[in-house]
């Protein structure tokens, strides 16, 4: 009894410490009035709201109808503000970028970028900035765009469709030949190495992401309330060995890019970023606080890697399934292909222009399933506003690009897959009908890998497409178009089956 009389002293304590919390929130801001909340209870805030709803994107997508586009939560104790239109995306996003450049901390980030050392996660600050310079400087001097990452890319793209050559005819699980390609992309694009079929190192890495996906950042329990972590818990014991086995693979490329660094020839990013800071502390001294450790650069370079691979390679899964799903579509491709570069050569960047109905069927599969479909939360850094609502300063802002991709006042037919909305009357130029079109989020904080992201996704599809048609494997249904949430939202496994097209087999 005495036991129970303590507990219950602290949980209403703990309630009493949570209300004064909760009104010292609400009672900060600009004067003007605060999003409709959904009902909070002391402790566990509004989960009760969102429990049983694995997809969260959806959830939070279908309280417009009773709470408007913009409203709040209580996520255990953090004030979060749900962000539904393109109008209130882009003032967070573009006119008030810097007001809401902050990052949450969280357990399962923390972990993964060593307490906020990368760019992805950590919070906007001068240390930010330089960082974010650094990389933008390291990414020209390797040539982002140029001819190198394009004969990378075609050189995986070569070894994909060699890949579906030797697998005539069969059910095939194309994820992990998907993975292996933008895996050794990025891979020359950071350590000028590359993986071949069945490297146990690429098996390690292909393991690790998996579990990291699986873990990080999807609200969980551990994540809301950080005390938990002092219990036993599978998906932090699966995060921390998955981060154990990626930590040790780049401390290795690390250490090796390290000893072998002259500063004369850059061969990859590690290098380029190793010359870079090199050269900022050569030229003038470092303000305090802006000393970039070793630390930061191999959460930067984990954060290019990581992000690269994982985004890149569910856009290309979700394209092929849209692909077996509207074999329309597919035909539509090839015919443009065959009419404006014909068999005779390969695909190159130089083609874009020429093939608008594939560009365009990228940009309606990053509509239609946006690859991180919250975005990377915000926080605001200082008392502000978003509309009519005002905003206190360490409130944590969720854009809900699922809510704005799929908003039909601006969007015609949102749930149709239709890559025809993206050209003009005349089907030749490709544009955007909307300006709510934001899959590489927008200011300060947009994706430092578009470019590259674009390139891979162009070459990929347009070398696969010159030479074979995916069908799916008559014996099995049409594969399930509903993503599994978390920080991507993930495909659910199937199967395809490349068949040569009569006409490149006629060609070769």
């Amino acid at each position: 009894m005495p036991l129970l009389g303590a507990l219950l002293l602290a949980l209403a304590l703990l309630c009493a410490w949570e209300l004064v919390q909760r009104r010292a929130t609400l009672g900060m801001g600009t004067g003007l009035g605060r999003p409709r909340s959904l009902p909070a209870l002391p402790l566990v805030g509004s989960l009760l709201q969102l429990a049983g709803h694995p997809q969260l994107h959806l959830r939070l997508w279908r309280l417009q109808s009773r709470y408007g586009s913009l409203y709040a939560l209580w996520m255990g104790s953090h004030y979060v503000v749900v962000v539904n239109s393109y109008r209130h995306a882009r003032e967070v996003l573009l006119k008030k970028g810097k007001a809401f450049a902050g990052r949450p901390r969280t357990v399962t980030t923390d972990l993964l970028s060593r307490g906020g050392k990368d760019i992805a996660f950590a919070s906007y600050g001068p240390l930010w900035k330089f960082q974010r310079k650094l990389v933008h400087t390291a990414l020209s001097m390797f040539g982002e765009g140029s001819l190198t990452l394009e004969r990378i890319i075609c050189r995986e793209a070569a070894s994909l469709c060699e890949t579906l050559s030797t697998a005539q005819d069969m059910a095939l699980d194309m994820a992990p030949e998907l993975t292996r390609a933008v895996t050794n992309v990025v891979c020359s694009l950071c350590f000028n190495s590359s993986y071949r079929r069945g490297d146990p190192e690429f098996e390690a890495m292909l393991e690790y992401s998996q579990g990291i996906v699986d873990t990080v950042a999807k609200e969980s329990l551990v994540d809301i309330f950080p005390w938990l972590q002092i219990f036993p818990n599978k998906d932090l014991a699966l995060l921390k060995r998955c981060l154990k086995v990626r930590d040790q693979l780049l401390q290795q490329k690390f250490t090796e890019h390290k000893e072998a660094f002259c500063g004369d020839a850059v061969r990859d990013l590690m290098d380029a970023l190793l010359q870079v800071r090199l050269s900022a502390e050569n030229n003038s001294p470092l303000a305090p606080g802006l000393e970039l450790t070793d630390d930061h650069l191999l959460m930067t370079v984990g954060d290019i890697f990581g992000a690269g691979v994982e985004t890149t390679t569910t856009v290309l899964k979700w394209a092929v399934l849209y692909l077996l799903h509207h074999p329309e579509v597919q035909r539509k491709i090839q015919e443009e292909m065959d009419e404006k570069i014909g068999l005779a050569r390969h695909p190159h960047l130089s083609d874009r222009p020429l093939l608008p109905y594939l560009e365009a069927t990228i940009s309606e599969v990053l509509r239609i399933r946006p690859v991180s479909p919250l975005l990377i939360p915000h926080v605001s850094l200082a008392d502000t506003s978003i509309g009519e609502y005002s905003i206190p300063k360490g409130a944590r802002v969720v854009i809900n690009l699922w809510s704005v991709h799929h908003d039909e006042k601006e969007w015609d037919k949102p749930e149709e897959f239709n890559p025809g909305r993206f050209l003009d009357k005349q089907g030749q130029h490709i544009h955007s009908p909307s300006p709510s079109y934001l899959p590489f989020g927008a200011g300060i904080r947009v994706c430092l890998g578009e470019v590259l992201a674009k390139m891979e996704l162009f070459l990929f599809l347009a070398w696969v497409l010159q030479r074979f048609t995916l069908e799916c494997p008559q014996d099995q249904p049409l594969p399930s178009l509903e993503g599994k949430f978390g920080v991507v939202l993930q495909v659910q496994k199937f199967r395809v089956k490349a068949r040569l097209r009569d006409a490149w087999r006629a060609a070769s």
